[in-house]
């Protein structure tokens, strides 16, 4: 079960590294559409929601990996 946890964390940090790839390159472009509703629909994506994303699958995966659930 412990391979198991590991190979998830591995699974966790890879796709956060992947929803910040999309995230950037599918909202990017409402920064600069040039609409305000795109602009503050982008920057909420941006500066709020992608980094809470992001870091939360992080550390959820390096705390599967370096077995900080075993406690």
């Amino acid at each position: 079960m412990n391979t198991f946890k590991k190979y998830l964390g591995i699974v966790w940090i890879a796709l956060a590294m992947v929803v910040a790839y999309f995230a950037i390159g599918i909202f990017g472009g409402k920064l600069t559409s040039g609409k305000q509703d795109d602009l503050v629909f982008g920057i909420i994506i941006f500066f709020i929601l992608l980094p809470l994303v992001v870091t939360g699958l992080t550390i959820f995966g390096w705390y599967a990996i370096t077995d900080e659930y075993e406690d």
